[in-house]
């Protein structure tokens, strides 16, 4: 079997596309190995658009050849799509500040060959020797200091290392710097934040404290989409933990950090394996 591709798709819904899209792979001697979609119907409160994911077997079809005969069935549709090899690791940039426990697990994941990333730098905001304290290997290590006068010239060093290393994937591991809103239009559909609360509430400093002062019983992490509006992008993962009246802030800063390493982990492999797609503000997500 040749190496799978990945279509992904979305349009205004309408029918017969599923029945376009599988006639279109039959007619190519493609075998579907699997297939999910949603009709975000406007009767209940939808966008009233159609989302498609299916993974195939080309048969020895060249993506190049059947991104070039698939493009005039897109553009009948006015479909945004995407055609992509199953295998192949998304170029990503981790950039973290000084709480690094997000940036370990997904090394370590990525090592173990569980995250199909390919990490081509990691940025922080401090030094080497101040941000991390993990053996990166030959990851190169960026340091670009930002500060209020200088962080329209730090923003721009880094778009320049983004284009540079052609990065598919930026990945917020804790990094404690809020992207300007130009920043954010830049990286608009690939840059993955993680959130330390269970959004939306508590936000601003010190979020675990605040949680504890209110007596909660579940504390929580949100990976999203970076926009303009601060925490406010489209929810990728979330996950909670349920914590008890005994549960000091030190406490729920220990069970915090777990549950963030694990959304923004999960957040990320649902990018990478093509299953996270964009709903206006909302995701669509093909879970497998």
């Amino acid at each position: 079997m040749a190496t799978p591709l990945v279509l992904t798709l979305a349009c205004a819904d309408r029918p017969g596309i599923t029945a376009r899209v599988t006639g279109f792979l039959f007619a190519r001697g493609c075998n579907i190995l699997d297939a999910q979609q949603f009709n975000d119907r406007a009767e209940v409160g939808g966008t009233d658009r159609f989302f498609m994911r299916v993974v195939f077997d080309p048969d020895g079809a060249t993506p190049e050849g059947l991104r070039a005969d698939f493009a005039a069935l897109a553009a009948e549709f006015a479909m945004e799509w995407k055609m992509a090899r199953e295998d192949r690791p998304r170029r990503t940039i981790i950039l973290v500040s000084k709480f690094d426990h997000c940036l370990v697990d997904l090394l370590y994941r990525w090592r173990t060959g569980e995250l199909a990333i390919d990490p081509v730098a990691i940025v922080s905001n401090h030094p080497r020797e101040a941000a991390i304290r993990v053996d990166i290997g030959d990851i190169p290590f960026h340091h670009i200091p930002v500060a209020p006068e200088t962080k329209p010239a730090a923003e721009a060093q880094f778009r320049a290392l983004a284009d540079a290393t052609g990065a598919e994937l930026i990945v917020l591991a804790r990094y404690m710097q809020v992207f300007s809103d130009e920043q954010s239009a830049h990286f608009a559909g690939r840059c993955i934040n993680i959130h330390h609360s269970f959004l939306p509430g508590f936000k601003g400093a010190r979020p675990y404290h605040q949680a504890h002062e209110r007596g909660v019983k579940i504390i929580g992490a949100t990976a999203h989409f970076v926009t303009a509006d601060l925490d406010e992008g489209p929810i990728i993962h979330q996950d909670v933990e349920r914590i008890t009246h005994a549960d000091s802030p030190a406490d729920l800063v220990r069970k915090g950090r777990d549950t963030e390493r694990r959304v923004l982990a999960e957040a990320v492999r649902l990018f990478v394996e093509e299953r996270v797609l964009l709903n206006g503000a909302r995701t669509v997500v093909f879970r497998g």
